[in-house]
């Protein structure tokens, strides 16, 4: 038994490589839509095949494929297009991407809203009808099982070894589920990391104020130097670090990460007291629903995830702009904010994720209706 549609997504690349069509892939811009796309563009590679185009979403265009992604993107069309980590909520994005000319194919793990969208192919294992027992991957614990599709037989220890490293890096990363199959992926690829060819995992775990730290809080710790929006030719800095082909490049740029690190940190901390004297001045509210120009999106969902340990209660963080806001949403885990964003769904222009993590965009004129909407769910 395979996750629905996996064969039909190998086969359907397998033609693309042979008959030299463009390939776009495109990607979330953490760290699990980043390996993401990188092991897909490298299996491909060693297929014999090319990648027209890599491109990543900054969050400032919105989460998923967007309007602004697609119009950059257009020239290529026709084009076999690959969304990873996203898509599976962005469904007239995909209908603009179809009439562009692109041929859509969503690898997505995120939850299913009602439906899935008009793309060619979903891969989604939480979609309806794939029998597939297990749910809980990251999206690039999909990715590597399409890899091991596509690959077959060409599937050397090496390859194998290489995607594993970053198989367990972007598991722990997005919070995934240590169990079944995640916990075996995950405890192999850790076993990888320590002595791996790629300059930016070397360059990392050369880091000396993480190397006393047990390998598993190592890791979760240098992941989260990657969670910095730094980008670069539309390319986020997971993505950056990770095909670099040069060690003094990648202790270069690891180096930029640490004092970047030192302060997101000190941006967060000064979020999270915000926040907090915002909630002492209604702490009996069933939600936290908080906003300012001035916060960075990128570290709403640090500051939401130390929230909602303080306050047991689902919190909506967001970067209110000109005329919409964006934000990140975190809830204590009996809670699913996915299907309560569903039914205040009206008020908002795209949302999706997790039960207890997910992110939303709305237009300012409907803040005050969705975070009633929001309170009367929650109540």
């Amino acid at each position: 038994m395979e996750i629905k549609n996996l064969k039909k997504t190998a086969n359907r690349i397998l033609k693309a490589i042979e008959l030299k069509e463009k390939i776009i892939l495109f990607g979330d811009s953490d760290l699990d839509g980043a390996t993401s796309v990188i092991v897909l563009k490298e299996t491909i590679e060693n297929l014999g095949g090319e990648v027209t185009a890599v491109y990543f979403p900054d969050r400032e265009e919105g989460y998923g494929i967007n309007t602004k992604a697609l119009s950059n993107l257009k020239k290529y069309a026709p084009a076999l297009f690959i969304s990873m980590d996203c898509g599976i909520s962005n469904f007239k994005e995909i209908e603009e991407a179809n009439k562009l000319g692109f041929e859509v194919i969503v690898i997505d793990h995120h939850e299913i809203l009602d439906k899935v969208p008009a793309a060619s192919i979903v891969v989604d294992p939480k979609q309806e009808g794939d029998d597939y027992p297990f749910k809980v991957f990251a999206n690039i614990g999909i990715i590597y099982r399409l890899s091991k599709v596509l690959l077959g037989d060409k599937m050397s220890e090496n390859l194998k070894r290489n995607f594993l490293e970053l198989t367990a890096m972007a598991t722990i990363a997005d919070m995934m589920p240590l169990i079944d199959e995640n916990k075996k992926m995950v405890e192999e690829g850790l076993g990888y990391l320590e002595t791996s060819w790629r300059p930016g995992i070397q360059a990392l775990f050369g880091l000396e104020n993480f190397k006393s730290l047990p390998l598993f809080e190592r890791v979760c710790k240098l992941n989260s130097l990657l969670n910095i929006r730094d980008f670069k030719n539309n390319l986020p800095v997971p993505y950056r670090l990770l095909i670099c082909s040069n060690i003094k490049e990648a202790e270069k740029l690891t180096n930029e990460l640490v004092k970047e690190n030192i302060k997101k940190r000190a941006m967060i901390g000064g979020i999270i007291e915000e926040v907090r004297s915002r909630i002492a001045e209604n702490p009996f509210s069933s939600i936290v629903f908080e906003g300012d120009p001035n916060w960075d999106l990128i570290l709403l969902g640090i500051v939401a995830s130390t929230i909602v340990r303080e306050e047991r209660k689902p919190v909506f963080l967001f970067k209110k702009s000109e005329t919409e806001s964006k934000g990140s949403v975190r809830s204590p885990h009996d809670l699913n904010v996915v299907n309560a964003m569903k039914n205040c769904s009206k008020n908002l222009i795209t949302f999706g994720g997790h039960p207890v993590a997910a992110g939303f965009n709305v237009k300012n004129e409907y803040l005050e209706e969705f975070k009633k909407c929001l309170n009367d769910y929650f109540s």
